[in-house]
């Protein structure tokens, strides 16, 4: 009878536990210029909005470190001292950023760099005046690019920008981080059972109660996953017409040149961060090459498709 009773308590107790568990809530919070959206499963309402908004908050703390947009960002008074032969050290979000970049660089061969501000730049005035830049502005931009002339004191977290007008960017690593350091203020919420998306990268914690995984849309696959980060990158919805032919906001390091192939990159990858930046360096490399590269790193599946 002790027994019975004992399973009988055990058993409500589990029960219980999952009936708390399916309640989904969603929310949407508008940041690094797109639009972050959490959905979460938790025992109710009030710990599901206390964890949302703790999020969104670090979430606003991360984009004053990191956009390239504002004057005062940590990351573009940064760029400000490049050429100085000043070190300068930097804030723990930023320093992480900064070395995930460099490990994105180094597997994709620079074809994700973190120092492509300059020609970013260059590109972002052409798309709004619908006029190429000339190729000696090119040329004069590329020289600033180049992820080996960001240097690194590792044992004083310290960061130096060898020459006068380079320009960090982390468009394509910085929302990447972003979505990881959402997910861990939802664990350590307790609430494991999420997806968080921010402007084409998804990260997925435990499955929904009562689900094998998170149905995601790869391609023309629909896929169930948890546990993982998917990134894509493209012109999908980012791109400008300038003389007949499309460009994308995607910048290569090498070329110089907005991309003109049509190839999205899809990469499933545990880290968030290293997925954000490796979507767009195998995007910029392309199909057979991206493919190639992609292939050697551990534990990273990649799908390439034409664009629409």
């Amino acid at each position: 009878m002790k027994r019975l009773l004992l399973f009988t308590v055990v058993f409500w107790g589990v029960f219980r536990g999952l009936v708390l568990a399916q309640t989904r809530h969603e929310f949407q919070h508008g940041q690094m210029g797109t639009l972050f959206k959490l959905v979460v499963y938790a025992p109710g309402s009030v710990e599901a909005t206390k964890a949302a908004m703790a999020a969104f908050a670090r979430l606003d703390t991360l984009n004053q470190i990191l956009s390239d947009y504002r004057d005062d960002s940590e990351l573009s008074q940064l760029s400000r001292t490049a050429g100085t032969g000043r070190w300068v050290g930097v804030s723990p979000d930023l320093w992480a950023v900064i070395g995930a970049s460099q490990k994105a660089s180094r597997l994709t061969h620079g074809a994700f760099d973190l120092t492509i501000g300059p020609l970013v730049q260059l590109w972002r005035r052409a798309a709004r005046q619908k006029e190429l830049p000339s190729s000696r502005r090119i040329r004069q931009a590329k020289r600033l690019v180049g992820y080996r002339q960001l240097q690194l004191d590792e044992t004083n977290r310290r960061v130096r920008l060898s020459k006068p007008g380079m320009r960090l960017d982390a468009g394509g690593i910085g929302k990447g981080y972003a979505v990881a350091e959402l997910a861990k203020i939802l664990q350590a919420a307790q609430l494991p059972a999420f997806l968080i998306e921010g402007g084409g990268d998804l990260l997925l914690g435990e499955a929904p109660p009562g689900l094998a995984g998170w149905r995601v849309a790869v391609g023309d696959s629909l896929l169930v996953l948890a546990n993982t980060a998917v990134a894509t990158s493209g012109d999908r919805f980012r791109y400008a017409e300038i003389d007949g032919q499309r460009f994308s906001h995607v910048v290569d390091p090498c070329t110089g040149l907005g991309l003109t192939h049509r190839w999205q990159a899809t990469v499933i990858y545990p880290d968030a961060v290293q997925a954000d930046a490796l979507a767009s360096g195998l995007g910029v490399l392309g199909k057979q090459k991206g493919e190639k590269i992609g292939q050697k790193i551990k534990g990273l599946r990649c799908f390439f498709r034409l664009g629409e």
